[in-house]
């Protein structure tokens, strides 16, 4: 299967590293403009450079964006629009978990700050590109949404993270529902990957956690990106309001 996107547009929010590095890469590597968002200037830079001599691909760019602000959100759309002409494609994977523990001693201010990034940004990036960029009634795009395995069960330690993920997948349904036929959304919903975002779930106990699974191993980076690659493209042109699991087959070998 020959991905290619070439001419198309992708936003890629939380750009810089980890999951978003991975699939702006891919992006990359199969001809697309891509526009990373991220809000620290220095690893935003150093992404689109490291991607540029990876991909061989010199149509990418870095958008300095706290996509938990509503206007940061508008300005990254419009900027991709004015740069590009359209965006084709729409990658949410920007997140945060400033809280880990039960899930009854958050605060209110990290309570906001996992719903500003984890849900409402997604709606605000949605608002903007219907507006900026899908008025066309011909425009074809597509959504792709990171979610996570912790919005489709419980967990330790980040009961309201995976609160703000189950909303995702809802939100996701919802935006297929009302988006379509133009615009098609789907979403992922990782596993536990090897980045530095969830470093405290797997470094000391790596080994003993792929022994648990089907695959025999934690996730890469690159297992999600070749999914948002998939759903994002033509071969998923009948797929929306979907979550796929990418978890190494974590759900299904649960033990209850």
């Amino acid at each position: 299967m020959n991905i290619r996107f070439d001419d198309k547009v992708a936003v890629v929010t939380g750009g810089s590293r980890g999951i978003g590095f991975a699939i702006a890469l891919e992006f990359a590597f199969a001809g697309a403009n891509v526009v990373l968002a991220s809000r620290g200037e220095e690893d935003l830079n150093n992404a689109v450079e490291e991607i540029k001599k990876q991909a061989g691909n010199d149509s990418v760019i870095g958008h300095l964006c706290n996509v938990g602000k509503e206007a940061d959100a508008k300005a990254l759309i419009k900027a991709t629009v004015d740069t590009f002409g359209r965006v084709d494609v729409l990658v949410n994977n920007a997140a945060t978990n400033p809280y880990f523990g039960p899930m009854l001693d958050i605060n209110e201010n990290q309570m906001q700050k996992i719903f500003d990034v984890n849900v409402r940004s997604v709606l605000s990036l949605s608002n903007a590109a219907s507006m900026l960029a899908w008025r066309d009634d011909s425009c074809r795009a597509s959504i792709v949404n990171v979610a996570s395995v912790a919005g489709l069960s419980v967990s330790n330690g980040i009961g309201f993270y995976g609160v703000s993920k189950a909303a995702l997948i809802q939100l996701t349904k919802q935006l297929a529902h009302e988006l379509g036929p133009k615009i098609r959304v789907n979403a992922i919903a990782p596993g536990l990957i090897k980045t530095d975002f969830s470093r405290p779930l797997w470094e000391q106990h790596e080994k003993e956690l792929a022994k648990t699974l089907p695959m025999r191993r934690i996730g890469e980076p690159g297992d999600v990106a070749g999914a948002a690659l998939f759903l994002a493209s033509d071969y998923a042109n009948w797929i929306t309001g979907e979550v796929v699991v990418v978890d190494g087959g974590a759900l299904v070998h649960a033990v209850i």
